[in-house]
């Protein structure tokens, strides 16, 4: 395994964002596993609990590989462990709200 070498660390991504078949749309802060990870899970909006649940349709990139993909996130790195947050296209750009509630958040 590749090392990462990354000031904001690790996280796991779909292989489907990182293929580009999917758009970033999900993004959940847990705990980290390993020193490196930084605890952000990401998931597209093609993905299925079936595709997700095999460990090989899952990446671990540094979250600046991330920032490439889906430049937004880098708003959200210092949000907490048990976030859970969508990304949402809207007519005046993109926004993150609350999974649970459809609420806009603040990012900052």
């Amino acid at each position: 395994m590749a090392t990462i070498n990354s000031a904001y660390g690790a996280c796991l991504v779909s292989r489907n964002i990182y293929e580009k078949k999917g758009n970033l749309k999900w993004c959940i802060k847990e705990e980290s596993v390993k020193e490196v990870d930084n605890g952000w899970r990401f998931l597209s909006d093609i993905d299925t609990e079936e595709y997700l649940a095999d460990k090989n349709n899952w990446c671990i990139l540094a979250y600046e590989s991330v920032i490439e993909i889906e430049p937004a996130v880098l708003l959200i790195y210092d949000m907490p462990v048990g976030t859970d947050i969508t990304l949402l296209q809207e007519e005046k750009g993109k926004v993150f709200v609350d999974t649970n509630t459809g609420k806009p958040i603040n990012s900052k």
